[in-house]
């Protein structure tokens, strides 16, 4: 094994991967730590919903309408045994703490994000905001490393398998190989580009609605992305803000 090592090394085609300093190590551990915690909010949330709903009281899903079953705890003329009142209210304690806690990661990232310049400038790319510029920004040490944006989208899993042969290109799912955090950030970005710009007048829009007219939302959303990412790191190699004419004015 140490021989084929100092062999690999030796070889000029042969890439290393970059380590990362303290400071992106931070922030990394900001955005898993967050993770946690907003998975940890979805569990409170459904308990309190289930508990709830066996003494008739039910909410739509969804953390916005949570507010609803906490006006309902804390209402003394909701039908509840003091029992189970005061231990929802055990669990509501640990919903607000843990909300507490999830802003407080938010602000530190938002600190953290105005003071990088690269943060800053990918965060202008539609689709990618403070969550997802702070990520790439703090996992992609150099741009350099990727010969083309496509190379960077590959590597991030955004684009279809190969499945060619016989001279017949055969293109299968997105090899979903990378960053699985990265990559759900800019799908979920996408998918809020598409509800925004579907209905606009602009280029943009329109390559929007004929990829809509394509494709069902969430493959559309998972496209979106991929063109999303090679924009992403030509803004990293050029250093540059991100300019509206680069954008789904290209064939799909």
């Amino acid at each position: 094994d140490a021989e084929a090592i100092c062999e690999a090394v030796t070889r000029p085609s042969m890439r290393f991967v970059p380590v990362k300093n303290a400071d992106q190590q931070s922030v990394l551990m900001l955005h898993r730590a967050r993770n946690l915690l907003v998975r940890q909010r979805t569990m409170l949330i459904n308990a309190l919903r289930a508990h709830m709903a066996e003494f008739g009281i039910i909410a739509p899903l969804g953390p916005r309408h949570a507010e609803h079953l906490l006006t309902a705890i804390n209402d003394d003329e909701t039908e509840l045994p003091d029992l189970a009142r005061s231990i929802l209210r055990l669990i509501v304690a640990q919903l607000n703490d843990t909300t507490a806690k999830i802003r407080d990661i938010e602000r530190r990232l938002v600190k953290w994000h105005r003071q990088s310049k690269v943060s800053r400038l990918l965060a202008t790319v539609p689709g990618v905001g403070l969550m997802g510029a702070s990520a790439i920004a703090a996992t992609v040490s150099d741009p350099s490393l990727f010969r083309s944006g496509r190379e960077f989208a590959a590597w991030l899993g955004m684009t279809p398998r190969q499945n060619s042969s016989g001279g017949k290109e055969r293109l299968g799912r997105t090899s979903k190989r990378g960053d699985k955090y990265i990559r759900s950030l800019l799908v979920a970005g996408a998918v809020a580009v598409l509800r925004h710009r579907r209905n606009r007048t602009t280029k943009d829009a329109a390559w929007v609605r004929e990829l809509l007219a394509r494709k069902p939302t969430k493959l559309a959303a998972v496209a979106l992305a991929n063109k999303t990412a090679r924009i992403i790191w030509a803004v990293m190699a050029r250093g540059d803000g991100y300019r509206s004419k680069e954008i789904m004015v290209q064939p799909a």
